[in-house]
């Protein structure tokens, strides 16, 4: 059987590449347990992770034929909810590379990353209520955040599908790409990530997700630690003698 989340790794970066293709890359509980597995070295040994998906498209949704089965019992258990929040938190930014259709969980997933490229090709939204559920694993919090109260609630309330030019306009993607260039533009994107400070760059994510009330206490605090390690003063210095020299 083939593995159901394809996983390329190298020193500063991961590509995880959901690979469903013949049921469109839908979130079944084999991918939600590989996601944890890799959640778990990743939360060991911090590096960017770029989530893409297998056949043209990023993730139809969640399996319907497993959700169908679910009851009240696996709602409580979060079985989704507990994976994306977990990819959420990882120290290192998320950046999702969004070919074709992110619906459902698959939005869901996209939404907990911290970056989202697409394609022309890009459909993203939640028709979850359609099926008599509702976006249970992050979009009703997250959706707010990225997009304002008013369009979260249309999407989450009427179930429309958003095409790239409009979820670009309503900054739920980055930058749209051709589809030879996304992972590419992942990767460059990646670059710019892995060439500034590591624990920088992990305790600016640690300040974005911060609730409103620690603020600016957070950030002083994370602040205060990097004022004192080696890596600020030779990283200014270097700024200082590239711009004396220009």
């Amino acid at each position: 059987m083939a593995d159901v989340l394809l996983i390329e790794r190298s020193a500063d970066r991961v590509v995880a590449t959901l690979n469903r293709p013949e049921a469109r890359n839908a979130i079944d509980q084999a991918m939600v347990d590989a996601l944890h597995l890799l959640c778990a070295e990743l939360e060991a040994i911090p590096r960017v992770l770029i989530l893409a998906g297998a056949g043209g498209m990023f993730a139809s949704g969640a399996d319907i034929a497993q959700l169908r089965e679910r009851r009240a019992a696996d709602a409580l258990r979060g079985i989704n909810t507990t994976a994306f929040a977990r990819v959420r938190a990882l120290p290192m930014p998320v950046i999702a590379a969004i070919d074709g259709v992110a619906l459902g969980g698959g939005a869901e997933l996209a939404y907990a990353a911290d970056l989202r490229l697409g394609t022309p090709t890009t459909r993203i939204g939640n028709p979850e209520t359609g099926l008599g559920i509702i976006a249970a694993a992050g979009a009703t919090w997250r959706l707010p955040q990225l997009v304002g109260e008013a369009r979260a609630a249309e999407l989450l309330l009427t179930g429309r599908i958003l095409d790239a030019d409009e979820a670009l306009d309503w900054g739920l993607l980055n930058a749209v790409h051709q589809p030879a260039d996304l992972l590419p533009a992942a990767h460059a994107l990646a670059d710019r990530i892995a060439a500034n400070d590591a624990l920088a760059t992990r305790y600016a994510k640690r300040a974005l997700l911060a609730q409103a009330a620690e603020h600016p206490r957070i950030d002083l605090e994370l602040q205060a630690e990097l004022f004192d390690r080696p890596e600020k003063h030779e990283r200014m210095t270097a700024f200082l003698e590239r711009r004396r020299r220009s």
